[in-house]
């Protein structure tokens, strides 16, 4: 296990564990913590060996929001409007980052997850949660905009318009039961068993070819925004040509043919 000073990464084999790990700070989002999840981030970018990351949260609350006591809020004086844009844009930058890294990323959420923490659910490919799971965008109680770090664009297109203007305009709490019913989650699962049930659905997508896992997400990705059914069939057709030429599609063709589990080298 490697510890930083907020996050801890665990890996086992080609699936790594990520903890925010404040938890007498309720895993608040601070300016450090953000610098950490940057780096790590980052660095999956050229780590195809990672092919899954699980993401979770240390002690009782997944992630208490930003830590408003933080140098997040920069101190008025000169070149306070630019000092607050880098630094919001540090802070919205590990969105783009979750979002673009090739690995899929599952979200294990207990507990309270609001604001900055809000958006890091938002941001995994998968969520489950324990019954007591409770999300808010804070942002707007603290006398911001309900949009911020990814909210406005990921919510609506998980869950539609209606209840994302609803959560994003209030800050209201969404419970565990009513985000599995309108598919923000994909289960509830009793905290205790949260880990076992995100190993289980990574140890599924390591059962696909290494280079398939990445493409899906990234036409996932791209296809959510695509125009029209043409340019979406376009993108799919290009990927599937791309991906017939791999040495894994002929290896996953003939384990079929074998009635055996296939072995896959690209990476």
């Amino acid at each position: 296990m490697t510890q930083r000073s907020t996050i801890t990464v665990e890996s086992r084999g080609a699936i790594e564990i990520l903890t925010l790990n404040r938890p007498a700070q309720l895993n608040a989002v601070s300016p450090d913590m953000i610098a950490e999840l940057t780096g790590y981030f980052s660095g999956l970018h050229d780590r195809p060996t990672t092919r899954v990351v699980l993401l979770r949260g240390n002690g009782p609350q997944f992630s208490a929001g930003a830590e408003l006591g933080s140098d997040a809020f920069a101190a008025p004086g000169e070149g306070r409007p630019q000092r607050q844009l880098k630094m919001q844009q540090n802070y919205s930058g590990v969105i783009r980052l979750m979002r673009s890294c090739p690995q899929p990323i599952i979200g294990l959420v207990h507990g309270a997850a609001c604001g900055a923490g809000f958006s890091f659910v938002l941001a995994c490919d998968v969520r489950f949660a324990a019954p007591d799971a409770r999300m808010n965008a804070a942002y707007i109680r603290i006398g911001v905009g309900g949009c911020d770090m990814g909210s406005g664009y990921l919510l609506p297109r998980l869950v539609g318009l209606s209840v994302a203007s609803e959560l994003l305009l209030t800050g209201r709490f969404l419970k565990a039961e009513r985000a599995k019913a309108i598919g923000l989650v994909s289960d509830i699962v009793p905290a205790e068993d949260l880990l076992t049930k995100g190993i289980e659905l990574a140890e599924d997508m390591l059962r696909v070819s290494p280079m398939g896992l990445r493409m899906t997400k990234q036409a996932l990705n791209t296809l959510i925004d695509a125009p029209s059914l043409d340019a979406a069939l376009m993108m799919e057709d290009r990927q599937q040509v791309i991906l017939l030429e791999t040495n894994d599609h002929a290896e996953a063709v003939a384990a079929f043919r074998e009635r055996r589990s296939p072995t896959y080298s690209d990476q």
